[in-house]
């Protein structure tokens, strides 16, 4: 996909960022374009795991749908609701961890650009910007845990739209997924520059096999699955 089209699925000029959250860059714009895709209205209950600077909660809530956006960090919250209320649009934020704060509730649609990069730490961060990115060794520690978590909150027919890099591997998610008893597929691809902490990486991507000798751009693909 052209940097063109990925542009036209988001308009972030009203969009501020607090310092250490992170701004809305290529993948979000990936999600924005695959968001724009989907049927929305006011009978549309959706979650947002990992909110951010809320762009896309309020991409969302701007055609309409009822959005509950969750983040982990409190800066993101504050962001995500002062957005908001910049925007004046309805956005229930909460801080917390997506499957505690929403235990009970079903969506109609779950929206995900969770952290996936791999880190040469093993585990998740548990403060700092790095936790919109670092996913553990092999990029998947968060996008597991979405992918077991979905069936609960998706209602059936609810869509999950989900934005990972190649490198954390979408045939696992698609199995994951489909292990849980949803449809799952790749929708769209983008070929995208690497940023600064996959540049500063290089030595230990390449000794993992995540990454070849002079390549510099990833691969971010946008799986849509279906709650059957």
């Amino acid at each position: 996909m052209s940097s063109t089209a990925l542009n036209r699925g988001l308009t972030p000029q009203s969009i501020i960022s607090l310092p250490g959250v992170y701004r809305p860059q290529a993948d979000t714009r990936l999600l924005a374009y695959a968001l724009a895709q989907e049927d929305l209205g006011p009978a549309t209950e959706l979650l947002e795991i990992g909110t951010g600077t809320g762009a896309l909660a309020l991409s969302a809530a701007a055609r309409g749908a009822r959005v509950t956006a969750v983040d982990v960090s409190w800066p993101a919250v504050a962001t995500a609701r002062l957005n908001a209320l910049r925007r004046r649009l309805p956005l229930r934020v909460l801080h917390g961890d997506f499957a505690a704060r929403t235990r009970g509730r079903r969506f109609d649609m779950l929206l995900t650009n969770p952290p996936y990069v791999p880190s040469p730490e093993p585990g998740l961060p548990s403060r700092g910007p790095q936790r919109a990115w670092d996913a553990g060794t092999d990029g998947r520690g968060v996008i597991d845990r979405i992918c077991a978590d979905a069936p609960a909150l998706l209602r059936p027919g609810g869509i999950l739209l989900m934005v990972h890099s190649g490198m954390c591997g979408a045939r696992e998610t698609i199995g994951r997924l489909e292990r849980e008893g949803l449809t799952a597929q790749v929708t769209v691809r983008a070929s995208v520059p690497w940023g600064p902490v996959l540049r500063s990486r290089r030595a230990w991507l390449q000794g993992r096999g995540l990454a070849e000798e002079g390549v510099e751009r990833e691969e971010l693909v946008i799986i849509r699955a279906q709650h059957l």
